[in-house]
């Protein structure tokens, strides 16, 4: 990094974009509530404008950004110093982090007012809050336990899904908020919970020790989970001052230079190909050394004391950047995007209204019937979007069900390979032998086995994940050439009513002003996704495709379809007579054995999950078109709902020309001003 922020420069910051946040939801509320304001009192004026659907959109942003945050995501194996590293990020021993007692529970850390604990269960038990000292007793356990739960595939609290920890600290109430996952060793039932949440996070902090580089379990879970797959990922190589404990002469500054050289080879091979972005090198900005007990021990004896040396300015920096600029940015130009569309909209309303004051009914008539050809080629446009979505929700559902049908068939091919390293380092194939070993050998087995089959299921995942993005991405093409084909239909409908050229009337900024709002939301240029943590990320459709797919697996049970090949493996010992041989002949002899029975069920497997799949796929594409055909329906008739009611305004009350002129103008003119303010605010994050 070219600069370090230590933790009160951090904490400003996000004070500074927490109001900014506060600052566009206020202005947004205010569009709201005129435009609807505006549309009852039209009742007794001119007749509604046809506005529920910008009502709705901004209603929902400005909830959003109030109640808005950044959420980090804690992941790392047990005893790497997670809990430590929380602890100093939040400047406060908050959370346990003993030698002994590991975090057992999926933790959310959020800001409130007093000190409270939310377990929330997954068995349809209420919410139970309890005391603070009590959750901490209750739900953390011993390394040893933990290891215990793991080797037989248990979770510590299975009926729990996860604690809600409120807690009155300066960095939750600036908008943050942190999940805290149990290690990445806990059982793979857990892991699965951990990276169900892992879309919906802004960024990961990834946790791993200076003493352990990279173990297998890590490389595993990184290559699995976290490669190519778009994520933001922060890794914090804690313990970094330990490295001089190791040495001979830990005070030979030469010996020093030495190991922390070498050290740093070996973590940049093992995590540079996990900081590319778009084909960029993000090493430096997303590798760093840090001590989280010295900066922890430093906070709670000065909260204001300097963290220099424990490498958490260097990381504050870093973070700083990424969340107040990055991602704040991202944030508040969806809020833009929708206070511009609010604004063209009343602009093109009103410029269409105010003609039409002077007209008498039968003169309105004849120009609402002349625009109606126009209605129909704006629903013919409609169905020519919808039919484009739909053929290509039929190709991409066959073709990444036979994907995966494909897939399936060839894991054969490389099992033999493949399986050799999913075979625990401690796996003895003469426990079989022995009774009282037969049972954690079969658990040992079973255990390297499902990892196997859920790594080689995360790989399908990614490759269907891109088959998507790539087609939402030619679908987000086509919604602006819709848009555009909409946009010039509905220029032709004001021009006919009013006629006037609408090239002399309205003369907007910016590229996407006059794309209309379904095509906005279409092209992913916007998302109302609410803030549920266990629910969908935002994703560039404004919709998330990739919970639907996972959502998939999930339901699946992925293990569960290799139920038949998952009994005791020491059956298939049986006639290998490994007694006699070598271990890697035994462990060769081995995967061949399991190969032989996969293989039986994989033609079953394929089969079978080919419809799921196929249906899981049509449900993204179904989800996005219902949306559309949603959206530009309430557009088209929010069009004719809007001459409808002048129209029945006309041939019920003497309409006030120049009072109702002066009311537009006003509701024209305070939209106007309240988007003018939202470009502002984003604006001042630009500079």
């Amino acid at each position: 990094m070219s600069y370090k922020v230590e933790t009160h420069s951090f904490l400003q910051d996000l004070d500074r974009i927490f109001k900014v946040r506060q600052e566009i939801a206020d202005y947004l509320e205010t569009i709201s509530e005129t435009l609807t304001t505006a549309e009852s009192a039209a009742a007794e004026a001119s007749g509604k404008l046809g506005l529920a659907q910008e009502i709705a959109d901004i209603g929902i942003a400005g909830k959003n950004l109030r109640q808005g945050s950044f959420r980090l995501l804690i992941l790392g194996d047990m005893k790497r110093g997670k809990s430590t590293f929380l602890n100093a990020l939040i400047g406060e021993n908050l959370l346990p982090s003993d030698v002994n007692p590991c975090t057992a529970l999926l933790t959310i850390l959020k800001f409130g007012a007093e000190r409270r604990v939310t377990v929330h269960f997954n068995d349809g038990k209420p919410p139970e809050q309890i005391d603070f000292k009590l959750f901490k007793q209750r739900y953390t356990i011993d390394p040893q336990e933990a290891k215990q739960l793991e080797q037989q595939q248990q979770q510590a609290f299975p009926d729990v899904s996860h604690a809600v920890v409120e807690y009155p600290l300066p960095l939750l109430e600036k908008g943050v908020e942190i999940v805290d996952s149990p290690g990445l060793n806990d059982t793979e039932a857990r892991n699965e919970l951990s990276l169900g949440y892992i879309n919906n996070c802004h960024a990961i902090l990834f946790v791993l020790r200076a003493s352990q580089p990279c173990t297998l379990a890590e490389r595993r879970y990184l290559e699995n989970y976290i490669k190519d797959r778009g994520l933001s990922v922060f890794f914090l190589i804690n313990a970094w001052d330990q490295v001089k404990e190791g040495l001979i002469d830990p005070d030979d500054s030469e010996e020093l230079e030495e190991a922390e050289s070498k050290l740093r080879k070996v973590f940049h091979t093992n995590l540079v190909d996990y900081c590319q972005v778009d084909g960029q090198d993000t090493y430096d900005e997303r590798v760093f050394e840090i001590s989280a007990i010295q900066a922890l021990r430093r906070q709670i004896k000065d909260a204001s004391a300097s963290l220099e040396g424990t490498g958490f300015p260097e990381f504050m920096g870093a973070l700083n950047t990424f969340l107040t600029q990055e991602r704040a940015i991202a944030e508040f130009r969806q809020a833009r995007t929708l206070a511009r569309q609010a604004n063209l909209r009343v602009k093109q309303a009103v410029e269409r209204r105010i003609p039409l004051l002077g007209q008498d009914v039968e003169e309105l008539k004849q120009r609402i019937s002349s625009v109606e050809p126009e209605f129909t080629k704006l629903s013919q446009i409609r169905d020519e979007f919808c039919d484009e979505i739909r053929r290509m929700r039929d190709r991409k559902a066959r073709a990444i069900a036979d994907s995966f049908r494909t897939y399936v068939l060839s894991l054969e091919n490389t099992f033999e390979q493949d399986f050799l390293r999913y075979q625990p380092s401690d796996l003895q194939f003469l426990d079989f032998f022995s009774e009282s070993k037969r049972e954690q050998f079969n658990r040992s087995a079973q255990q390297g086995f499902q990892q196997y089959v859920n790594d080689k299921f995360s790989a399908w995942t990614l490759s269907a994940e891109k088959d998507l993005e790539s087609a939402f991405a030619e679908l987000s093409q086509g919604a602006a050439r819709h848009g555009a084909s909409y946009t010039g239909v509905t220029d032709q409908i004001t021009e006919k009513l009013t006629g006037q050229d609408i090239q002399t009337r309205l003369n907007l900024s910016g590229e996407d002003d006059t794309t209309p709002g379904w095509a906005k939301w279409a092209m992913g240029l916007f998302s109302l996704a609410g803030g549920n943590l266990a629910g969908a990320a935002l994703a560039a459709t404004g919709f998330d495709f990739k919970s639907i797919l996972l959502n998939l697996v999930a339901t699946w049970g992925i293990t569960l379809l290799f139920a038949p090949i998952l009994g005791p493996f020491g059956i298939l010992l049986a006639g290998l007579g490994v007694g006699a041989l070598q271990a890697n002949d035994a462990r060769k002899q081995f995967a061949k054995a399991i190969k032989k029975e996969l293989v039986k069920h994989l033609p079953q497997i394929a089969q079978e999950q080919w419809q799921p799949i196929y249906s899981a796929v049509q449900e993204c594409f179904d989800s996005y078109d219902r949306e559309v055909a949603k959206r530009i329906n309430e557009d088209i008739q929010s069009r004719k709902a809007e001459l409808d009611n002048l129209l029945q305004q006309k041939e019920t009350r003497e309409i006030n020309r120049d009072a109702e002129l002066a009311r537009l103008r006003s509701l024209e003119a305070t939209i106007a001003d309240q988007s003018q303010r939202v470009e502002v605010a984003y604006q001042s994050l630009l500079s």
